[in-house]
């Protein structure tokens, strides 16, 4: 049944949810049949000589910890970890320069009617964010940024270079101010494309059918400050007496907002630049609209706050975030947001509410402090409870996305690039269909972060995307384009430790088994799975010892031993 299942490539008459669900029951028996092994140590045996690790925490601790602060284990991370300590690591990433994305000129400026310049601007967008997710030495950073992308997106409405400068806003800001961060992101001329800011304009006399455009105005409230609902201090919502939620704010309140709001353009360009990529200038900040009754100058009145009339459009963006800032809601929805990209999807009241504190206050008075928040949402003790095997709460822990999914295997394998597909003359980079990065289908992006888990009361919002193309991605995207031609030949260049894992289980399928427990298990690999994989090894024949290696890694990283994380 097994093999059956690992064989399954386009299967029909399956709704998403079903097919999944079918597939991780056969994939479980992986780990969940047959008879169990001896317990395996913390350490990997595969006789493999490494240098003496001056340890501040265990490799179990420390390998678990790359799940929460990068973007996948790999052997020099975890021994970076293990030796400084968490606490210290995290004080050493912050302090690292900004890894930004430098676009070249060709990707930034080329004629929007020319096809093959427009998909090799795309293709060089999805291969510097895994450039980054790959190598980049300050991976805490990254990983926030993709944390702050996934609830503050933009997508391929915006040209490539638009959406890459954006996302250098989100990695430049994940460890400042929060206030500030929501300064750049509205300035950004990405997202006032995206969501219309750039044409938001006052209804005046001197432009017939001018009116405000309430898009970006809305979704500031309701995805990237507040939400819809009243919160209390630790994420619980407020209730009236019958038992409804209370509203955060109300249309006239999003009606007055996009009118403080009117005002902004993008730097010209030069006259005649018409079909340019770069037609709104992303690398620059809108400024405040040369034309004076862009901007609505009345008196307004958001959630309670007075704007007095006759102000410019800088010093009301400033009210602006003064408001955001001081609302009780900001501290505990930007928390859980974070909290579920980075540790878990359902944090307990009491978790949720100790990050909420630091982000209302940093201890010197100071909201938003990105910094403070980060360090105590990784290392809360609820986060940390796990660094023992068994020490989480049965709830506790999260389904990795197929970006973190596919990330961790690549990292775990070594590859510094991601892998890429061919099609005649046309190639690109392989990415999971279910994310591409910085291309969500809108701006609710992957998922809701209030999805639950199919029959129960548990958050868990990943669960979205565990589709049955997702599925049989994991199955086959290893042994096709790692250990078969031409694909091999064509992802050589991508650094991919093959032959390690070949001449391992050449040399024993134990040996194999170690490494893979090592690499992608915190060498912990559970005894079933163990048990099962080794038996697995020693009766399949798949040709060549690296196509074995391969189907053998696939095979483990499917079971739901790897798929969430805990």
């Amino acid at each position: 049944m097994i093999q059956k299942c690992f064989e399954m490539r386009k299967p029909r008459n399956f709704d998403g949810r079903s097919h999944v669900m079918c597939a991780l029951v056969a994939l479980v028996a992986l780990g969940g049949c047959g008879p169990g092994s001896p317990p395996v140590p913390l350490f990997a045996s595969s006789g493999q000589v490494r240098p003496a690790v001056a340890s501040a925490m265990s490799m179990y601790a420390a390998s678990r910890a790359t799940d929460h602060v990068s973007f996948g284990a790999t052997p020099a991370l975890v021994a970076d970890i293990r030796r400084a300590g968490l606490a210290t690591w995290l004080d050493s990433q912050m302090a690292l320069s900004v890894s930004a994305i430098l676009t070249p000129n060709p990707y930034i400026n080329y004629d929007l009617n020319d096809q093959l310049a427009s998909q090799a601007a795309y293709n060089f967008a999805q291969e510097s964010f895994f450039d980054r997710a790959l190598n980049a030495p300050d991976q805490l950073r990254q990983r926030v940024a993709w944390s702050l992308f996934q609830y503050i997106p933009v997508n391929t409405k915006v040209q490539p270079y638009g959406m890459l400068e954006f996302y250098n806003v989100l990695t430049s800001s994940a460890f400042g101010n929060y206030r500030d961060l929501l300064r750049d992101i509205t300035l950004q001329p990405s997202m006032g494309f995206f969501l219309d800011n750039i044409s938001n304009r006052a209804v005046s006399e001197q432009c017939f059918g001018c009116a405000p455009n309430e898009n970006y105005a809305r979704e500031l409230l309701q995805l990237f400050t507040l939400g819809v609902v009243q919160l209390g201090a630790d994420g619980t919502v407020v209730r009236d007496a019958n038992g409804k939620p209370k509203e955060t704010y109300t249309q006239k309140d999003v009606e007055d907002l996009a009118r403080a709001l009117t005002g902004w353009e993008t730097v010209q360009r030069a006259p005649g630049d018409t079909n340019s990529s770069n037609w709104a200038n992303y690398g620059k900040n809108l400024v405040p609209a040369q034309w004076a009754p862009a901007h609505d100058r009345n008196a307004k009145t958001v959630m309670g706050t007075m704007f007095p009339a006759g102000r410019e459009a800088p010093a009301e963006l400033e009210t602006i975030l003064d408001l955001l800032m001081a609302h009780p809601n900001i501290a505990p929805f930007v928390s859980l947001r974070l909290i579920q990209h980075l540790v878990t999807s359902d944090p307990s009241p009491q978790y949720l509410g100790r990050v909420a504190a630091v982000f209302r206050n940093n201890g010197q008075g100071v909201a938003g402090d990105m910094k403070a928040v980060i360090r105590t949402i990784l290392l809360d003790p609820e986060a940390r409870a796990g660094d023992l095997p068994n020490g989480s709460a049965a709830r506790f822990g999260k389904l990795r996305e197929p970006v973190l999914h596919y990330t961790a295997t690549l990292r775990g394998l070594g590859c510094t690039q991601p892998l890429r597909w061919q099609d005649g003359n046309r190639t690109g980079v392989i990415s999971p269909g279910n994310q591409t990065p910085l291309n969500p289908s809108s701006v609710f992006s992957y998922y809701l972060p209030t999805d639950r888990a199919p029959g129960s009361n548990l958050l868990a919002p990943e669960q979205k995307l565990l589709a049955a193309n997702e599925i049989t991605d994991r199955l086959g995207r290893l042994p096709w384009n790692l250990a078969t031609e031409p694909q091999r030949a064509l992802n050589a260049a991508a650094g991919c430790q093959v032959a390690l894992l070949g001449q391992a289980f050449t040399k024993s399928p134990t040996a194999f088994i170690d490494i893979v427990s090592e690499r992608w298990f915190r060498g912990a690999m559970p005894p079933t799975l163990r048990s099962n994989l080794l038996a697995l090894a020693q009766s399949q024949n798949y040709g060549s010892a690296d196509m074995t290696a391969m189907n053998l890694v696939q095979f483990a990283l499917i079971t739901p031993y790897f798929g969430a994380i805990q």
